[in-house]
Order: structure tokens, then sequence, then C-alpha cells
């Protein structure tokens, strides 16, 4: 229950934090709605979603104290690449033409913290975060598989929920 609880204080706090984008670059507009059903701020909250668990990936396959962590970290990289690819190519398929994804400031602030955790500190934070960021996906991708404005991407989205549901329920079996 304290687990359940801390996640969902965890995931409210980083949700403000998803009301802004960039890395040193013009800031977006704040959004209200976390889990949009409009296609470019679907897509900007997908990429960046995908671009921090792979970098976070990255990370733990290098600093990982667990081998089963670090081959989550191989997975996420690789199912988060693939995902990009989709959504990319569901977002061209309705008309836009996304820039590259980039961190939001929750993610940015994520990071940081990962970087600076070592040992088992490091794997604790991992799946704490791991947690927290696969709930926030999995809301984004259902929410938009359900209602976003876009055929295209709504099934990209679609694909995605089985993808980040397998993520969150393995972050589940390592905590």
């Amino acid at each position: 229950m304290r687990k359940l609880m801390i996640a969902v204080a965890g995931t409210s706090f980083l949700m403000a934090g998803c009301a802004e984008m960039g890395d040193g670059g013009p800031e977006p507009a704040p959004m209200a709605d976390m889990t949009p059903e409009a296609r470019g701020p679907y897509v900007m909250m997908a990429g960046a979603s995908d671009l921090y668990e792979i970098r976070s990936g990255q990370l733990a396959q290098q600093k990982a104290q667990r081998p089963e962590i670090r081959e989550f970290g191989r997975m996420l990289v690789a199912h988060h690449t693939e995902t990009t690819r989709q959504v990319t190519a569901a977002a061209r398929a309705s008309g836009m033409n996304p820039p590259p994804p980039r961190l939001m400031p929750m993610h940015r602030s994520m990071m940081r913290d990962l970087r600076q955790a070592s040992g088992a500190a490091f794997d604790q934070v991992f799946l704490r975060q791991q947690a927290t960021a696969h709930q926030m996906a999995l809301d984004l991708h259902s929410n938009y598989s359900r209602a976003g404005d876009a055929p295209a991407l709504r099934a990209a989205a679609s694909g995605a929920v089985p993808v980040v549901t397998q993520h969150l329920e393995r972050v589940r079996q390592l905590d």
C-alpha cells in the first residue's frame, strides 16, 4: 500500500512537470490534460516518454547492480526505439512532420537523479522511476488509443499499450 501511495504521489508530482518541454528552446504552452486527445501533444509526449525510457535503459545497462535490471534496460531500449519509430510513422501518415523527440524537464530531472545514484541505490531509483514513468505512458497511450483525433496514431497508441503494460508488470516483479 505504501508503494502505491508513493507511486500515486510521484505520478502527480511528475505529471505537473509534463506541462513543459524542451532542452533550452522555447517552451510550449502548458497543457492541462496529461493524456491529450490531440495529435500534436500526444506525439510530443509519447516521444519524450520513449526518449526517457531509451536513455534510462542505456544508463541501467551501465550502472545497474542486478543483472536482471541491466537486461530490463536492454529491453527498454529495444522496445521504446520501436514504439518511437511506429508513432513517428503514424504521425507522418497523419499529415505531421514531427521533430525528433526531446526530454521534458521532468525527464531531465529524473535522468540527473539516475546519473547521481550508484550501487544498490541506482537500482532502487531506477525501478521507482520506471513504475511512475510507465504508468504515465500507459495512461497516455490508453487514452489516445480510445479517443485520439488521428486513426493512424490511435493504432500506434493501441500497439504501445501492451508493450508498456508488459514493462510495468516487469518493474513490479523486479521491485
